[in-house]
């Protein structure tokens, strides 16, 4: 196989998404099969010539409601299709496609279809309005020892701390930060597909109330209904495929210890990873057109601007402060669909993804970011860190 990088023998071939909102009145399973046969249609195939089927992270209906939908085998039999290759992961969560281009880039599948399904938005209803994740009563093994006795079992409470050390080891402020939801929900208003389009304001996000300090509301992601599929194929079916996007570099580290209460530096996320996807290119972050950063949290967004060299540590407050710098016509548009903050938590960089696909195709309408040639996508943070940089294909 030579020396030739694997995301160089793989593309993104179609991406498709279901009706997305704060609660569908479909099942997992059906926006499953919505969005896998929009990605095949979109890649100009059949489901004929898929050959590889992935969920991410996988684990069907989970013990985390509306977290995962949509079992492996019940996709693979409605849609009657023979696999070479198949991946149900529940843990090691980086990027999406990760495996995917792995399989294609061996020569174990050809076509493969990853789908990421939530119904995060009908389970909090459920739950009486709280986040799927406090509505489970897990036993305190494991991590979960020294999380549940505290009350972090959410998230939000894990990465806190994380911000609340990083204002104070730097000085940036909320009043900085707010630049990010208030420009995403600048972009997400050109996002038909956005859950909320209403203009926000620094006032706003100033005003409203306090999740776990320093996250306030408008900090968090939306949980939705929502499924989101990419077609990952093997380069040499090019000829085959309507609008492919390349795959550049990529990289997932684990430079620390693989937990979020025990990480060294709770000012630095992600570092590792950008690095290790620098390494495998002789693009920079001068090359980068539009930025589609992992935003689960505000904060995160915040540690990737300066994780992959965008700004010097501790300057993504001044960096993003007016919105000027992130918006679209400005140095580096950020989460032009809305990202995870306007425009819904699809997770784990799908939603990210398939705005990068659209965008370096030139067919993201209204919000279409002139010439985009080099995009860069990133999930999740910490040890569950992804990059990769997308490309047009010519």
């Amino acid at each position: 196989m030579g020396t030739e990088l694997l995301e160089r023998r793989a593309v993104i071939s179609g991406v498709g998404q279901s009706a997305i909102g704060r609660r569908i009145d479909r099942s997992g399973f059906q926006l499953t099969l919505d969005a896998i046969l929009a990605a095949i249609a979109d890649a100009g195939l059949t489901v004929d010539d898929i050959d590889g089927l992935a969920m991410f992270p996988g684990g069907g209906k989970s013990n985390l409601p509306g977290y995962s939908a949509a079992n492996l085998y019940e996709i693979q039999d409605a849609l009657r299709i023979t696999t070479t290759w198949r991946q149900g992961l529940v843990e090691g969560m980086s990027l999406p496609f990760y495996g995917a281009v792995q399989a294609v880039a061996t020569g174990l599948a050809r076509h493969v279809v990853v789908y990421r399904t939530v119904k995060e938005g009908s389970a909090a209803k459920k739950a009486g309005g709280r986040p799927a994740y406090g509505s489970i009563h897990p036993e305190a093994e494991g991590p979960l020892a020294w999380l549940l006795p505290i009350g972090a079992l959410s998230p939000v409470c894990q990465i806190a701390p994380y911000a609340a050390r990083y204002l104070y080891e730097f000085g940036v402020t909320r009043e900085q930060i707010a630049w990010i939801p208030v420009t995403q929900r600048k972009h997400a208003a050109l996002n038909p597909d956005a859950v909320y389009r209403d203009p926000l304001t620094v006032e706003d996000y100033l005003g409203s109330r306090m999740i776990s300090t320093p996250i306030c509301l408008y900090d968090c992601d939306v949980p939705v209904d929502g499924s989101t599929a990419l077609v990952i194929s093997a380069s040499e079916t090019v000829p085959d495929l309507r609008a492919p996007v390349g795959l550049e570099a990529m990289a997932g580290v684990i430079d620390g210890r693989p937990s979020w209460e025990q990480w060294e530096d709770f000012t630095r996320v992600g570092y590792a990873t950008a690095a290790g996807m620098w390494a495998r290119t002789d693009l920079g972050p001068e090359d980068v057109d539009v930025a589609e950063l992992y935003d689960g949290f505000t904060i995160e967004a915040i540690w990737w601007l300066e994780a992959l060299g965008f700004c010097k540590a501790g300057e993504a407050g001044h960096f993003v402060d007016g919105g000027e710098r992130i918006t679209l016509g400005g140095q580096l548009p950020l989460n032009t669909w809305g990202g995870q903050l306007s425009g819904g938590r699809l997770h784990a960089a799908f939603g990210h993804t398939a705005e990068a696909v659209r965008q370096l195709r030139g067919e993201a309408g209204e919000r279409q970011v002139a010439d985009a040639e080099v995009a860069v996508v990133t999930s999740a943070g910490g040890f569950e860190a992804g990059a990769a940089l997308l490309t047009r294909w010519r």
